[in-house]
Order: C-alpha cells, then sequence, then structure tokens
C-alpha cells in the first residue's frame, strides 16, 4: 500500500511517532487534536529500552538523551524500618541496558518538533465523537455529526478515555482503578538525590512516596525531579481540601530528605492528581479504526510501560502497513504484532499493583519478607530486570525493530 489517506486522532505520544513511521512512509498523514494548543499532560515518565528503541529508530535517540536523564536502578524501602522492598538494576541484563527519565514536555518537544519539521498537518480544537466506516473510507465526526475528515484508515492515539474507543465495539468497558497519585515537577539541581535512580518510600501498600530525576524540558533548563505520592482518588478532594503544610510535615515524617522537594511545594495547584484504568482490547481495532496506546489498553504505572508501549504500537502498526496489501490485513498484523506482549504486561501491571496500592497489610508484609528475599535469588534479578525492561519476551521483531544498544558511557553523565 502507498499513498494511503490517514487520519490520526490524539497528538501525544503514540499519536506523534505513528505520524512520523507513515509519513516518512510515504503516507499522507494529518494528526487531529482536541486541545486548542497540543501539549503534553503530567509529570515525568521512565522510558526503558523498548520505547528508547522506538526513538531511535526515529532517529531522535541524540535529542532525547541531551535531555533525559540515565536511569540504572529503580530502588524502595520501608519507610518506618528502612528494609529495602524493591531493588531492580539494569545491569542484572546483558547489553547495557538502562532507563532514560525524562519530563513529559522532553518527550513530546522532541516529538512534535519532528513531525512540524516532517511538514505533517495538525488541526487543534476538534472534539472526535465517532468514527463511520463506509465503502472502505472511514470519517470521523464532531459532537455535532460533522464530519471533520475522511480517510484510508483512522488511527485513534487519544488516550484512555478517548470516545472512539468507548464507541467501538472493539474495546470492553473500562475499568476505573481506586488508586491515582499527586504529581509535581519540582527543582533538583541543588537538592541531595540519588541521581540515576527511581527511589521510593513505603508504609504497608497505603503509602508509597517516590522520586523519579527527569532531566530538562528542553535545552538550557534547568533539571527537574518528579516527585509523587499515592493516594485513593475518592480522597483526592478531600485531601486537598486539607492543611498543606500538616500533609507536607507527614511526608517528612515518613521520608526526611524530601524536605528540599517539599519546601519547593506552596500551593496544592502544583500538584497533578493522576487517575488511572484498566483496560485491554482483546482486538485493537474496528473496522477502518486502529487503536494505539493507552485507547487500546491502559493500567496502572506500576511497571512504567504505558508510553513505551504506546511507542511500540506505533511502530508495529506502522511495521504492519509497510507489508500488508490491504488495510484489513494490515489492522489483523498490527494486532497479531501486539497480542502477547500487550497481554502480558497488562496482567503483570494489574497483578502488580495491590502490592504497591492497596489497603491489604496482608499483601504488603508478603512484598517485604517473601517477594522481597526472593528477588535477590537468581535468576529472580534479570527477571525483574526483564519485566522493567519490557522485554521479558521480545517486542521487536514483530514491531519490524532491532533492539538497540547503545555504549555504557552513553548519557551516563547528569542532563
Amino acid at each position: 500500500m502507498k499513498g494511503l489517506e490517514i487520519g490520526i486522532a490524539g497528538a501525544g505520544p503514540a499519536g506523534l511517532a505513528a505520524a512520523l513511521f507513515l509519513s516518512r512512509a510515504g503516507h499522507r498523514v494529518e494528526l487531529i487534536e482536541r486541545f486548542d494548543v497540543a501539549a503534553p499532560v503530567g509529570s515525568g515518565l521512565l522510558l526503558q529500552p523498548t520505547g528508547l528503541t522506538v526513538l531511535d529508530a526515529l532517529g531522535l535517540s541524540p535529542a532525547i538523551h541531551a535531555l533525559g536523564n540515565r536511569i540504572d536502578r529503580l530502588h524502595g524501602a520501608d519507610a518506618l524500618s528502612g528494609r529495602t522492598v524493591l531493588d531492580v538494576r539494569y545491569d542484572a541484563l546483558a547489553g547495557g541496558r538502562y532507563g532514560l527519565a525524562v519530563q513529559r514536555d522532553a518527550l513530546f518537544g522532541t516529538l512534535h518538533e519532528a513531525v512540524l519539521a516532517e511538514g505533517v498537518p495538525l488541526r487543534t480544537g476538534i472534539t472526535l465523537d465517532k468514527a463511520e466506516t463506509r465503502r472502505a473510507r472511514t470519517a470521523l465526526h464532531d459532537p455535532d455529526g460533522e464530519i471533520v475528515g475522511d480517510y484510508d484508515l483512522v488511527i485513534d492515539a487519544s488516550g484512555a478515555r478517548s470516545r472512539l474507543a468507548a464507541a467501538s465495539v472493539a474495546a470492553p468497558r473500562m475499568r476505573a482503578l481506586p488508586w491515582g497519585a499527586l504529581w509535581a515537577t519540582l527543582d533538583c539541581e541543588d537538592v541531595p538525590h540519588e541521581p540515576h535512580a527511581l527511589t521510593q518510600r513505603y508504609d504497608a501498600a497505603r503509602i508509597m512516596i517516590g522520586v523519579l530525576p527527569a532531566g530538562r524540558a528542553s535545552p538550557g533548563e534547568t533539571r527537574k525531579a518528579a516527585f509523587f505520592w499515592s493516594l485513593k482518588t475518592a480522597e483526592a478532594d478531600l485531601v486537598r481540601q486539607g492543611d498543606l503544610d500538616r500533609w507536607k510535615a507527614a511526608i517528612r515524617a515518613y521520608w526526611p530528605a524530601t524536605a528540599p522537594f517539599l519546601d519547593q511545594i506552596r500551593d496544592w495547584d502544583q500538584m497533578t492528581l493522576a487517575r488511572y484504568a484498566h483496560r485491554t482490547m482483546a482486538r485493537p481495532y474496528a473496522d477502518g479504526i486502529a487503536f494505539i496506546g493507552d485507547s487500546a489498553h491502559s493500567t496502572s504505572p506500576q511497571l512504567g510501560q504505558g508510553a513505551n508501549m504506546a511507542l511500540l504500537d506505533a511502530a508495529a502498526l506502522a511495521h504492519a502497513i509497510g507489508q500488508a496489501e490491504t488495510v484489513e490485513r494490515a489492522l489483523e498484523a498490527y494486532a497479531a504484532a501486539r497480542r502477547n506482549h500487550v497481554r502480558l504486561f497488562q496482567l503483570l501491571s494489574y497483578a502488580f499493583t495491590p502490592f504497591y496500592q492497596s489497603d491489604s497489610r496482608s499483601i504488603a508484609w508478603v512484598r517485604d519478607r517473601l517477594v522481597a528475599t526472593m528477588a535477590r535469588v537468581p535468576p529472580a534479578p534479570r527477571m525483574l530486570a526483564a519485566i522493567v525492561s519490557g522485554t521479558l519476551i521480545d517486542p521487536f521483531a514483530k514491531a519490524g525493530l532491532a533492539e538497540c544498544r547503545w555504549p555504557e558511557d552513553f548519557a551516563a553523565r547528569p542532563a
């Protein structure tokens, strides 16, 4: 297939990456974004070897490494006893793998600049309500029923709460998860912290506090860290109506070293509430529509796979379109390419979540004593590193990718 007309709903990482792959393959691509100005949502995230491989395939590895911060270790400890609960090291795997923590601004900006340089049209301020397929063409409609665009293929990359996904027969019901997190992006230039680790503290599974040094949003800016605190989303309004200083004092009691970060939080408006939901499409496509990223599969961020899975989806779909003779066969090939990897990591994320976000003290006891002990016995360190890396099973070959290897000293310096 050559020269398809493709409409992409959503200008997040998945949509932007898909636009780059497909535009460079010779297709006529148009991005449609509901916000008046396309922009990222959220604080920091951790790019795994999976997502880094996709960005490298797009020629964006130097740009994202110049902004991001190398992560070699995920470490979590019980806030009261100091006992290590989680210790995952990328060097347990061969090949020099590592994670790269980035601000969402940095990932969005890197992809967005590349899309603009490619000349891909981006229409903003348009809400999409439904898609209608007739005679091998798919029309997108706004809430008033007006046709926004008509395409050979529509790609829905508009996120977990996509209207297009909700209206599709392919999508199961979204299951809202009870736990979320409050996030803030804070200065870390002169703040003592572990520069190459995601660090966390826990009190059972009800309290989780984390710091992720996430590099720069753009060249020349100061380095930032993503600070987060988990809570039940139903309690978020009550928490934010409370006394901010009392809340900060409670966190300092758990983790005194966070005081320099907490001192930067002067208003609840600096904290963004992240809500999580779980849904996995058995078949991530319908007539004339491919679902990628959170519109196809969403879950809690415990394994840090969300953006990485979305980037893999974009690569796999573009590869399938490049290999197939018809749109229908391309969609079938895309679904087959991503099926096992998506289902495995959706299941793992869903299973791991109660160990870190729940009211269960018994689950936390098992995590702290049994699981933490077993995690130190080979081959568990390698398996945990493979899970975090997103490479427990190979996601690359079916997406037309070869996993990249970077020199050990590449991006070893703080951003």
